[in-house]
């Protein structure tokens, strides 16, 4: 996206011009989250893959939007995005 601009070719008298734009490829998975069973008590981590490395990631439980705490870390390098889920208990299901 960041090479989108006007482009020129001089030839001293004259100059041809031409606009570049480049449309940005959608995001999507490559691996998808899975299922997951773990002991209470336990740490469980979740782990996606997406085509683009460094795409913002949102983490929910059903519609609760996560924000990271004693409970929860979010860590990405890349294209890999996990969720870490400390010390789980029934409710976290």
């Amino acid at each position: 996206k960041s090479d989108s601009d006007t482009y020129s070719c001089d030839i001293g008298d004259a100059q041809s011009r031409a606009k570049l734009t480049v449309q940005e490829a959608p995001v999507l998975f490559k691996q998808e989250l899975q299922n997951e069973e773990a002991k209470e008590g336990k740490q469980v981590r979740l782990t996606c893959e997406l085509s683009k490395p460094g795409t913002p990631v949102k983490w929910m439980k059903g519609d609760t939007v996560l924000c990271a705490s004693e409970k929860y870390e979010f860590k990405q390098h890349g294209t890999v995005a996990e969720l870490i889920i400390r010390d789980v208990k029934s409710v976290d299901a």
